[in-house]
C-alpha cells in the first residue's frame, strides 16, 4: 500500500514559494507603516494648532513654546511628541515636527 503525502521536494518548493512572497510583501508594509506614522504625526500637528488658537483666544497672544499650552491645560505632555518619538515645535507661528 502507497502512502499519500508530500515529498520533501514538494515541501522545499512549497517553502520557497512562501518566503518568496513574504519577502515581496514586507518592502511595502513597512511603506504603509512609514505613511502611517508621518500621517498621525501631521494630525498631531494640527491638533497643537487649535491649542494654539485656543491659547490666543484665551491670552490674546501666541504661545511660545509647548509648555505654554500644557500649563494652560490645553495640551496634555504626551500630545507634544508624535507617537514616533519625533519632536513637536512651533516654526513660523505653525507646529512642525522633525
Amino acid at each position: 500500500m502507497k502512502n499519500k503525502g508530500f515529498t520533501l521536494l514538494e515541501m522545499i518548493v512549497v517553502v520557497m514559494v512562501m518566503a518568496i512572497l513574504f519577502l515581496l510583501t514586507v518592502p511595502n508594509v513597512s511603506k504603509v507603516v512609514n505613511t502611517v506614522d508621518k500621517k498621525a504625526c501631521d494630525a498631531q500637528c494640527k491638533l497643537v494648532d487649535e491649542a494654539s488658537i485656543q491659547y490666543w483666544l484665551e491670552y490674546q497672544e501666541y504661545p511660545n513654546s509647548l509648555t505654554d499650552l500644557v500649563s494652560a491645560g490645553l495640551l496634555e505632555e504626551n500630545q507634544t511628541t508624535c507617537s514616533g518619538g519625533e519632536a513637536i515645535y512651533f516654526e513660523d507661528g505653525h507646529a512642525v515636527h522633525e
